[in-house]
């Protein structure tokens, strides 16, 4: 990221240490660490959300092209958008959907509910 060599980093070293003094430069130094990480973390943060947006942008094309050639002939890539597409709105479904083994037994142990008085 920066290009700062070891004398570079012991100057600044001697610096913080006679400005600042033995007892805080400690504090210091972890607040500057602190603050590069945060920074780090949400340049990261929002590279992966940008990626993701880009990847979701570039599905609906494909989706688009594809309905526009009617869904038949597609190239490969376009069928694997398709398909993860597909992939994605079964699993978004599918934690909503009951299980046929859950839904007789739920039926069969709920009875009506009476307002308490």
């Amino acid at each position: 990221m920066f290009d700062i060599g070891f004398w570079e980093l012991v100057v600044i070293s001697v610096i913080g240490l006679v400005v600042l003094g033995p007892e805080r430069l400690p504090v210091a130094i972890r607040t500057v660490s602190r603050m590069f990480r945060t920074v780090r973390d949400t340049a990261n943060a929002v590279k992966t959300e940008l990626s993701q947006e880009l990847k979701m942008e570039e599905l609906h094309r494909d989706l688009k092209k594809a309905e526009q050639l009617g869904m038949k002939d597609l190239s490969p890539e376009l069928q694997q958008s398709i398909d993860q597409l597909k992939d994605a709105a079964a699993s978004v479904n599918r934690p909503y959907e009951k299980r046929p083994d859950q839904g007789a037994d739920e039926s069969a142990n709920t009875e009506p509910r009476k307002p308490s008085e």
